[in-house]
């Protein structure tokens, strides 16, 4: 008997010591019973316990919003009494919700896992009566007129001495195109956390924005004794296109500062991360100024727009070619001032000269000194006989701010020795022509004739006229034939333009064998621009990608073919150019060139069969 009780008190115990845990481990919930329309309230639930995962609050109504949690806090507490210690602890997750709209509102129970155990706390029941507050049912995330969620318009108890923007410029007198640089300089002493301001459009300036980091740093500078955080916010640089007082508007720049918030309730506070700061908005307005500029004194012929100060350089790539070879002559136009703005520069060139549009390389950047670097110019040219030319210096006239004046900055000139061409450019060899005016008596024996023996008139002089006037009819049908297919030239050219660029094609392809890069490509260069100019009868000065475009199209050449032609010349002038030349280069550039001018061919001939169809 008595091991039966023994068995059955601990039976119990065992019980009772599951059971107890299961009792510990529960949500319990708090929540007011009634609030009114438009204010917040909390709602909070408590785990006995921190062993807690997988928390869900439950699904709030409609009529109720959420602004701000959950907000985790845990509590632990040791007590002793007579030397035994006891220990407990809890988790309190806490939601901040708003009352939008009267009713009575039941908030199904949360859910979480406990000890590997799931668990629900009880629903909680809410009536919400009363009118709306002021605040037009905007959640109110602190309670109270300003949340931390929220941001206030109270912008204007921020003063002026507390947040400003200076504005200056390098120059408020300037000349016309002279580069002026507008700096926005923020002074601060409160938390501001995002500025936002645009440049307008500009009556009478030319602006570039100079590129500054975008994430702002602020140092400290001092006005007036007093210490406040300074950043550059931004900076234009200006080129100014008219003449006269030129305004600068001001900007109203839209700012948020981050204030403490002395009316935020200190549970919340807790419960809310201890995020007792509010977003003040504030506009801060950058002032206004004008700009005299001067007009620039007349100026002389030739005049390249350029304002600022400038340095010009020039190099020949070849000094020796032969007749129908390319050179390049590259000039390089540097310094500080309205480089983008200026004119392109003008190489004379000698008669025979073919000359094509340069090649145009921007290597400037837009600092705080305004556009400083280096813009190249590549001008390529054929010449067509020869001889012994001289290209004279090139030549530009610009106005140096610094001392207000002209000045003329030049190249220096380049001797070019031009030989004998291997005859398929159609160049003439100047030959000297003496002048054979009188010639001298004839002396020595003399022979003297009967008068009946006379050529003239006898029957061999008769029959040798007959023989010449015959033969003067038959090369008269001849040559006449022969002149009409010779008179149309465009007609002439245009069928050996086919034959002169394979032939140039072909040299081209022996250059590509023995690796000669740079003469590879001014062959296949040539090959190209000269097929173009004799087939559709264009002078050289006239050859431009547009210019090309316009004609194939007008020969009812299709687009994918005229794209094919010009895309061949830009992947030869752009590996004419390059470093090195990778494996390959050539021989895809060889492919592109010769697969163009045989589809105009192709497309061309049949455009002709049409037409004589027709």
């Amino acid at each position: 008997m008595r091991r039966f009780y023994t068995y059955l008190f601990l039976s119990l115990f065992l019980v009772l010591s599951y059971m107890l845990p299961i009792r510990a481990q529960r949500i319990s919930v708090s929540a007011p019973s009634h609030v009114a329309v438009g204010e917040n309230f909390r709602i909070a639930y408590t785990v006995n316990t921190q062993d807690v995962s997988e928390f869900r609050g439950g699904n709030v109504p409609e009529g109720l919003e959420v602004v701000a949690g959950p907000y985790a806090s845990s509590q632990s507490s040791f007590t002793m009494v007579n030397g035994h210690t006891s220990s407990s602890s809890s988790i309190t997750y806490t939601y901040t919700l708003y009352a939008g709209k009267g009713g009575r509102y039941t908030i199904p129970g949360a859910h979480a896992v406990v000890n590997g155990r799931r668990i629900a706390s009880a629903a909680a029941h809410i009536r919400v009566s009363g009118r709306a507050q002021s605040n037009g049912g905007a959640p109110n995330m602190q309670g109270g007129p300003m949340g931390a969620s929220q941001t206030s318009n109270a912008g204007a108890r921020i003063s002026g001495n507390e947040l400003f923007i200076r504005v200056t410029a390098s120059k408020r007198r300037v000349h016309e195109q002279e580069p002026v640089l507008l700096t926005y300089k923020v002074y601060t002493t409160v938390n501001l956390t995002q500025l936002e301001g645009k440049m307008p459009d500009l009556n009478g300036f030319h602006t570039q924005e100079v590129q500054l980091p975008q994430q702002k740093t602020f140092h400290i500078e001092r006005i007036n004794g007093k210490p406040y955080r300074c950043v550059t916010w931004s900076q234009y640089v200006m080129y100014p296109q008219m003449t006269g007082d030129l305004k600068i508007p001001s900007i109203t720049f839209k700012g948020i500062v981050e204030e403490a918030n002395r009316n935020v309730d200190p549970f919340e506070a807790f419960f809310n991360g201890g995020s007792d700061y509010v977003d003040v908005k504030k506009n801060i307005i950058a002032p206004g100024m004008m700009i005299h500029v001067d007009p620039l004194p007349p100026a002389p012929a030739g005049f390249s727009g350029g304002v600022g100060r400038f340095n010009i350089s020039a190099q020949l790539n070849k000094k020796e070619v032969k007749a129908g070879d390319p050179i390049t002559i590259r000039v390089v136009v540097g310094g500080i001032g309205n480089l983008k703005l200026i004119k392109q520069p003008v190489i004379t060139f000698p008669r025979g000269f073919d000359k094509y549009d340069p090649k145009v390389t921007d290597k400037t950047k837009l600092t705080a000194n305004g556009v400083e670097g280096n813009m190249i110019y590549d001008f390529l040219a054929v010449p067509r006989h020869q001889g012994k030319y001289m290209i004279p210096a090139v030549k530009m006239i610009y106005y140096d701010v610094a001392a207000n004046a002209y000045k003329t900055i030049r190249t220096q000139p380049f001797e070019l020795n031009v030989g004998k061409g291997d005859g398929s450019e159609g160049e003439s060899d100047y030959a000297s022509l003496k002048d054979n005016d009188i010639h001298p008596l004839k002396l020595g024996d003399s022979s003297l004739h009967q008068v009946d023996h006379f050529f003239f008139g006898s029957t061999g002089y008769l029959l040798l006229l007959i023989l010449l006037v015959a033969a003067f009819v038959a090369l008269l049908v001849v040559f006449r034939k022969r002149a009409a297919e010779m008179a149309d030239l465009v007609k002439m050219r245009g069928k050996k333009a086919n034959k002169v660029a394979k032939r140039r094609l072909r040299k081209a392809s022996l250059l590509m064998i023995k690796g000669r890069q740079a003469e590879f490509y001014d062959e296949v260069l040539r090959a190209l621009w000269g097929y173009i100019s004799d087939k559709l009868n264009m002078p050289v000065e006239q050859l431009t990608r547009e210019n090309i475009q316009d004609n194939l199209e007008t020969h009812q050449v299709d687009d994918e073919t005229v794209e094919k032609f010009v895309g061949a010349l830009d992947e030869c002038e752009f590996e004419r150019y390059a470093p090195g030349d990778p494996k390959g280069n050539m021989e895809k550039t060889f492919d592109s060139a010769m697969t163009a001018i045989m589809n105009i061919e192709d497309v061309m001939k049949k455009g002709k069969r049409n037409s004589v169809n027709r």
